[in-house]
């Protein structure tokens, strides 16, 4: 039996793969599901793979508000439908929402994938150095750098790229966030815009730091990937204490040659880890 859904509460989908279990992506701040789609094809033989767009990103509904739980709720309004257990991967932002699903909607679940980030509160949703230090998040300045690109003017994504450089440095992550930059016919005038809430998502960034309680004794107890960058900070040796805590049965692997974006900077290496993942729990 699924569940029934109301069109305008439902998150975007796609959906790669016509057999097998299914796997359920769900991205990070800034993102989108076709961010995705290059892991999803790797999988899309042996499985059916949905990538989601989350609220206030890619064509997904806008809110009200930023909230971990009400993004739970929607992710797992979206597995029910399926009738039957996924294995939910989540990066980051999406890794944290993946994390409060299965720790309260566990029976949706056959297995949980986390991706470089931890069950833990950061400096609004930066990095962090070996000493927990904080250090300054870049979040705030990509979404200020991101309203400050003058869509009216704009002629271009060479142009747009340009205005975001100083600001954001890498080419990865201007890349990144440029894929929610289209151009789009609005009453018969085509013009630019993002497919992201940015006022809102300025407004509660600082929502995104935390990782709200868990239901008292609450655990998820089915198995558990952690795959983490070796050179990212997000997710410490300090960590793995709370790790286990609420998800015993979890596994880390630490990525060697990449960042935060594991997926992107080793996607071979990041597809291989989830193939063999996959295999051992859908045996």
């Amino acid at each position: 039996m699924t569940e029934e859904i109301d069109a305008d509460e439902r998150l975007a989908a796609r959906t790669l793969g016509e057999a097998g279990p299914r796997v359920v992506f769900v991205h990070g701040l800034f993102g989108q599901g076709k961010n995705w789609t290059t892991i999803a094809k790797g999988l899309a033989d042996n499985h059916r793979v949905t990538l989601l767009d989350l609220p206030n990103h890619g064509h997904s509904p806008w809110t009200d508000r930023v909230d971990y739980l009400d993004m739970a709720e929607l992710v797992a309004e979206e597995l029910a439908s399926f009738g039957e257990p996924v294995t939910l991967v989540g990066h980051s932002m999406g890794g944290k929402v993946a994390m409060q699903l299965a720790l309260r909607r566990p029976e949706l679940l056959r297995a949980l994938v986390v991706v470089d980030i931890a069950p833990v509160e950061y400096p609004l949703q930066g990095g962090r150095t070996d000493d927990a230090d904080e250090e300054a998040s870049p979040f705030e300045e990509f979404i200020a750098a991101m309203r400050a690109v003058d869509l009216e003017s704009l002629k271009t994504r060479s142009e747009a790229d340009a205005e975001l450089k100083a600001a954001v440095p890498s080419r990865m992550v201007r890349s990144f966030l440029l894929q929610s930059l289209v151009r789009e016919d609005v009453g018969g005038d085509e013009t630019w815009g993002w497919r992201l809430n940015l006022d809102l998502l300025a407004r509660d960034l600082g929502e995104l730091r935390g990782f709200p309680d868990p239901p008292p004794g609450a655990t998820y107890d089915g198995p558990v990937l952690w795959i983490a960058g070796a050179n990212s900070h997000y997710v410490l040796p300090g960590d793995r204490e709370r790790m286990d805590e609420l998800f015993p049965m979890t596994r880390l692997v630490r990525v060697k040659n990449a960042g935060h974006w594991v997926h992107s900077e080793q996607p071979e290496i990041f597809l291989e880890t989830l193939r063999r993942f996959l295999v051992q729990v859908e045996e």
